[in-house]
């Protein structure tokens, strides 16, 4: 199949797609909507920016009736995922007029129980669900269709036992679909207990090495942020991801790219969600600009158009090294992913290339660089610092 046409979808839905200028299907949309269609139960192995969200939606938006009833449920391990895929049903669903709703903590629950009440779908963070069911403000005994949505993710990040209660609450006659981009023991042990005879589907391409140009460099320690400004500065660059192993090392990089005359915005697990919010819509509306973060970015953020993707450090889990460089390369565009690497780094990048023997990570001769001047962020600092070229405005207060 290569056409939406071909899957049975309503002409509204169809309508809805094309008016979000999606013409041929990814392959796991090919593979999962046709059994996602037929009511089984689905194991989607996909990578970030496959196009899971709108395989899942489908089956969703279908099924699912505007009668102000809860009756699906996407569970998501990030706030800011659960946001994302919120909107996506939204633009799916405007034909239909269902009442979609996002759940997590970090804002009022008052506005969420209010809402909940006429609620057909709820896009949630295990957390934040969890919290309704003990305040008895949500009831799930009418769901037919609940989404584990970056299962690993979830799983990774100590969300098992959660996940678990809120399966368990759900009808037994439900249809259950997991969307993975790895397929843990983990994971099937867990389908293997809830779910009904699923259906594996697989992406096996996780990026296509034909647009994907992936380098290193050697440096040392105390050169690796002058090395970061000197690539950024030479060159042409649109919207660039630059990734951190910790909240310190975020607040300091981009700090000293803002003092270096570079446009850079910063988000990470501390900050509060209003902040983080408006970062993505600041960073998604903008043609050249830098985003320095934590693996909180790396994982389901739907961000057009990112050129280049800069490992400051190499990730300990070689699994988000794959989630940070499926940043870039996508639709068919070409990608660069740079990967800086000092003393610290290298048990990360050997473990890398051991886990994934098929990509090729070219080293590239570190050029003579000065060493620029550097300030370490203090949290004692509240006066906000504005960039001289953008509207950007970077708090030191993290």
């Amino acid at each position: 199949m290569d056409k939406f046409e071909e899957f049975n979808l309503s002409r509204e839905l169809q309508e809805s797609i094309k008016k979000l200028g999606i013409k041929v299907p990814t392959e796991i949309q090919t593979q999962s909507i046709p059994l996602i269609m037929e009511g089984k139960d689905v194991i989607a192995e996909s990578a970030t920016g496959s196009g899971k969200t709108l395989a899942f939606g489908c089956g969703l938006i279908e099924k699912v009736k505007p009668i102000k009833e809860l009756q699906a449920i996407v569970l998501t391990p990030t706030r800011e995922l659960t946001e994302q895929v919120k909107d996506s049903l939204m633009k799916l669903s405007y034909k239909k007029a269902l009442n979609i709703l996002a759940i997590y903590g970090g804002v009022s629950i008052e506005h969420q129980i209010r809402d909940l009440k006429r609620t057909d779908i709820v896009v949630a963070t295990p957390g934040r669900f969890l919290d309704h069911l003990s305040r008895r403000t949500i009831d799930t005994s009418k769901v037919k269709i609940l989404v584990l949505d970056e299962a690993d993710r979830m799983l990774d990040m100590g969300f098992i036992d959660d996940v678990e209660k809120i399966v368990r609450v759900c009808p037994k006659n439900r249809q259950t679909l997991f969307f993975s981009a790895t397929i843990s023991s983990e994971i099937r042990k867990l389908a293997n207990k809830y779910m009904n005879n699923p259906v594996k589907v697989a992406v096996q391409r996780l990026v296509d090495p034909s647009k994907l140009k992936q380098v290193y460099y050697n440096v040392d320690q105390k050169m690796k942020l002058s090395l970061l400004i000197h690539l950024l500065k030479k060159e042409k660059l649109k919207l660039v991801m630059v990734f951190c192993n910790s909240r310190k090392n975020v607040d300091f990089v981009v700090e000293n790219l803002i003092l270096n005359d570079i446009n850079a915005i910063s988000i990470h697990g501390g900050l509060n969600q209003n902040k983080r919010s408006k970062t993505m819509e600041t960073f998604n509306k903008s043609k050249s600009a830098v985003l320095v973060c934590t693996n909180v970015a790396g994982r389901g953020l739907h961000v057009d158009d990112i050129s280049h993707v800069y490992n400051y450090d190499i990730p300990k889990d070689p699994k988000d090294y794959v989630h940070r460089i499926g940043r870039t390369a996508r639709a068919g565009k070409e990608g660069r992913v740079i990967n800086l690497l000092c003393e610290f780094d290298h048990d990360n990048f050997r473990r890398l290339l051991h886990e994934y023997r098929e990509f090729s990570i070219e080293l590239i001769k570190t050029p003579f660089i000065k060493k620029v001047k550097f300030v370490n962020p203090s949290p004692k600092h509240k006066r906000p610092f504005n960039s001289r070229r953008t509207s950007f405005r970077q708090n030191r207060r993290f």
